[in-house]
């Protein structure tokens, strides 16, 4: 550990070789590991700016990292911002309102806002980082009913590639806002932001699980199913074989499995109107669908909370007919050499409304996630499987989530899945503007790929 660049104050800093060097950069994601020349473990604002401006006259490239949840891929050299001790949290119950600093996760914001009846637009997993979740344009559990995460941000506190500190709104750089809203961190590193709360103190929700002959069912069922509820409802189908291992429950072991999930902001007694046609499929292996405080909503997806190795990539598609599921059910499933999670999240919707920022594809009816666990299988296996997956859906992908890309930023924009790219021509071109503008010299470029291409 080293202090460094004081200008009147200590900045801590590691170098390779030094101790705490693997510890700072310790994440979530194990499977692709960042070795930069230096780590910066910023505690304010004005540490990010101090570390932007040394890489920026040395000529190195910037990565930030506040919890390693969706590292786009292994990266060596250049600066890396460690945000993790950023992680003020202050609600402001009559304005609606949280200020969340950049190494916060979303259970914090969570807890903080519970007690005045409000909560955040958080997604699925309470340890993922608040801010790089929103900058991505964050889909969350309440999503169809309130868009995305990125709609609700009033305001971003961000360190441009000149070094600066500037508060963003949309009545001082509103061209900024608009493009770090859904460009992540491309075009610098947001040290806080300002968003709104939403009244939701309780919700009903969970998950209802079918296996083997009736898991097939139900991912069918799931498809008819979403076009017969309301926007206040949010949903999530996962198709899965559990590892056959001592880690897992035995009534789960090497079992074929389709989850779905649900979030409705409605009563219960809607609820259950609503998710009879799901429990008609048959006998469910597992149905904790109840009313819930706001606060437990992290058990309705119930993620991992270990640290492991992953590669993961998405499509957002125009739609989904039967023998599209079939065929990715097919490419996924227990016949799969690569063992797959895979998840389909209905949107539509508010997150089909037009919204003043960078947040793509908002014409698509699912996103379709994959996700493999690297433990037993090689990245080139995982993305040759992948490929097929993706071809099958090419008729009807519009493009890609930049949110749930994990070790998979090297698939070329046009690359397997037709369009395939993150962001539409229109929005492609207008993020490549603010970019020559902010960051012609592209010191963010690492983070994600460049909305200019460089």
């Amino acid at each position: 550990m080293h202090t460094e660049w004081t200008e009147d104050l200590f900045m801590i800093t590691y170098r390779p070789g030094d101790a705490g060097y693997d510890a700072e950069l310790a994440g979530f994601q194990t499977g692709f590991p960042l070795r930069p020349d230096l780590v910066v473990a910023a505690t304010t604002a004005d540490d990010v700016r101090r570390a932007v401006a040394h890489a920026a006259a040395s000529g190195l490239p910037v990565g930030v990292q506040a919890t390693g949840h969706g590292l786009p891929g292994a990266a060596g050299g250049g600066v890396l911002i460690s945000t993790r001790r950023m992680d003020g949290v202050r609600i402001d119950p009559r304005a609606r309102t949280a200020r969340i600093e950049a190494g916060v996760r979303w259970g914090q914001v969570v807890e903080a806002a519970a007690p005045y009846g409000l909560a955040p637009l958080n997604g699925s997993a309470p340890g993922v980082g608040a801010v790089s979740y929103t900058l991505g344009g964050g889909l969350g559990i309440l999503a169809r009913e309130f868009g995305y995460a990125a709609d609700r941000v009033r305001g971003l506190e961000v360190v441009t590639a000149d070094g600066q500190l500037r508060h963003v709104t949309a009545e001082s750089a509103p061209e900024l806002l608009w493009a770090l809203l859904g460009g992540g961190h491309a075009l610098g590193v947001v040290t806080a932001m300002e968003v709104d709360l939403v009244p939701v103190a309780r919700l009903y929700g969970g998950s209802v699980m079918f296996a083997d002959g009736a898991a097939t069912e139900a991912a069918g069922a799931y498809l008819e199913w979403t076009r017969t509820v309301p926007d206040t409802l949010t949903s999530a189908l996962s198709v899965l074989v559990f590892p056959d291992e001592p880690f897992v429950p035995a009534r789960l072991r090497g079992r074929y499995t389709a989850s779905v999930r649900v979030a409705y902001t409605g009563s219960a007694a809607e609820g259950e109107r609503l998710v009879a046609p799901l429990r008609a499929v048959g006998p469910a292996l597992e149905d904790s669908l109840r009313e819930m405080p706001y606060a437990e909503s992290a058990t309705i997806h119930d993620d991992p909370e270990q640290p492991h190795a992953y590669y993961g990539d998405n499509v957002l598609v125009r739609e989904l007919s039967a023998g599209d599921a079939r065929r990715l059910l097919e490419l996924t499933g227990p016949a799969s050499p690569v063992w797959t999670v895979t998840q389909v999240r209905h949107l539509g919707g508010a997150l089909a409304q037009d919204r003043p920022n960078a947040v793509p594809h908002r014409d698509a009816r699912f996103l379709v996630q994959v996700l493999s666990p690297l433990d037993g299988a090689g990245v080139p296996a995982v993305r040759a499987r992948y490929a097929e997956v993706f071809a099958a859906l090419a008729p009807v992908t519009v493009g890609r989530s930049l949110n749930f890309r994990f070790g998979g930023a090297d698939r070329p924009e046009g690359g397997p899945g037709g369009p395939g790219g993150l962001y539409d021509p229109e929005t492609a071109k207008g993020l490549a503007r603010v970019k020559e503008r902010y960051d012609p010299a592209n010191l963010f470029g690492r983070n994600h790929v460049s909305p200019s291409g460089r």
